[in-house]
């Protein structure tokens, strides 16, 4: 197995970068080959024990390309919520999807745990989108670092007073600072050095997802219109309620795909009919589907008892995949699939788009891509709001 020119080219360019500023951000599209190109890097720049940090789904793929090429340094890989059980000593830091740090105007707990135990050490940074909802996620990014290139600033609220158009936000309990407007162009010609960028087209890939909607009668529509005038329901043992707006949007959201959580915290399947139509409209295909409630998983395995969440074993059996969107849009490689269904979706448009793409790879050219719900839904506003990469708020539900 050999690495493709362009991930040699780059790996080449990117040892000299990493040795010089002790960082580089590979900020290379889905598909290009990022994992491998991270780990020949470490290779060339003599890394003796290197801590990988990537999603929990993904790290199986990691570990099979890391032994499959033959790599001879020791590599640890695990997941970021595992960080706080590592002390081992390492070398050098490969942080996937690195995007994930990029909160602002106060980093995570998470962010700021990584930052006090490796801010020393070298690190490559992966993510196909680098700040995808503002600019203003590079700051934290690149804090974690000791040779952050925005060092002298030391906080994000420091440093937004030169990167960043301040705005007044006004809310429903005051006013607020908005930092979401950063200055690119100005941030660009700090970072630039340190980021190496490869799209699918300059790889070669051809591939093209092919979005399709399947248009069924809507679930639940009378509990749906009774919590749309009376914002609550009753029942003998158990109460949905919907007093606030985004409750509201939740609730629907959820009757949409055939299942409620209650005010108890109790979860309940209550339609089946749209999983048993995505079930028999796609018989006898090998399919990927995603959800987005813990209770949808419920729902579907009992109408797919021929699933599995486990790539290695979809992978290799007949069996179908069923996974929680969030959790499966970042590194994990659905290929194998025929099809993917989205039996439902979130809010966000960057892990929309980012679960959408899962089955992409160089070698296919058509990726047939399903969607289900009903004409005028809930659902239906919410797609065409995320397809441009764009985040469905409370403000937008309450212009439906």
């Amino acid at each position: 197995m050999k690495l493709r020119d362009y991930q040699i080219e780059i790996s080449e360019q990117a040892v000299k970068i990493l040795r010089d500023k002790k960082l580089v951000y590979l900020a290379m599209q889905v598909r290009t080959g990022k994992t491998l190109t991270a780990l020949k890097i470490a290779e060339l720049f003599g890394a003796k024990n290197v801590l990988f940090l990537t999603k929990k789904k993904a790290i199986s793929s990691i570990e099979n390309d890391y032994y499959s090429f033959g790599f001879d340094f020791k590599i640890t890989v695990i997941n970021d919520e595992q960080l706080e059980n590592i002390n081992n000593s390492y070398d050098l830091i490969i942080h996937d999807e690195h995007h994930r740090f990029g909160a602002f105007p106060k980093p995570s707990k998470r962010v700021k745990e990584y930052k006090l135990k490796y801010s020393f050490l070298p690190m490559i940074f992966l993510s196909g989108t680098p700040a995808a909802e503002s600019y203003s996620q590079m700051f934290h990014q690149f804090w974690v670092s000791s040779y952050t290139p925005f060092n002298q600033y030391g906080s994000f609220y420091k440093w937004s007073k030169t990167f960043v158009n301040v705005k007044p936000k006004h809310l429903g309990h005051g006013v607020v600072n908005d930092y979401s407007d950063a200055k690119k162009d100005l941030i660009d010609l700090v970072i630039d050095p340190y980021i190496l960028k490869y799209t699918q087209k300059e790889s070669g890939f051809e591939s093209k997802v092919n979005e399709h909607v399947i248009y069924i009668p809507e679930l639940c529509q009378n509990l749906i219109l009774k919590l749309k005038k009376d914002k609550v329901i009753i029942g003998k043992e158990e109460t949905i309620l919907a007093d606030s707006g985004a409750k509201m949007m939740q609730k629907v959201h959820m009757l949409e795909g055939g299942t409620i959580k209650f005010e108890s915290g109790k979860s309940q399947s209550l339609d089946y009919s749209k999983a048993i139509f995505i079930r028999d409209k796609f018989k006898g295909k090998k399919i990927a589907i995603l959800y987005y409630y813990v209770e949808e998983l419920e729902l579907l395995k009992q109408v797919f008892p021929n699933h599995t969440n486990d790539l290695n074993e979809f992978n290799t059996t007949d069996k179908d995949f069923i996974g929680q969107q969030y959790s499966t849009a970042l590194g994990v490689n659905l290929s194998k699939a025929e099809c993917l269904i989205f039996y439902s979706f979130g809010f966000s448009g960057t892990n929309f788009i980012q679960a959408r793409d899962r089955m992409t790879i160089k070698e296919r050219l058509i990726n047939d891509v399903y969607f289900v719900y009903a004409k005028g839904s809930l659902s239906e506003k919410i797609h065409q709001v995320i397809k441009q990469k764009k985040n469905f708020t409370e403000a937008q539900f309450k212009k439906c």
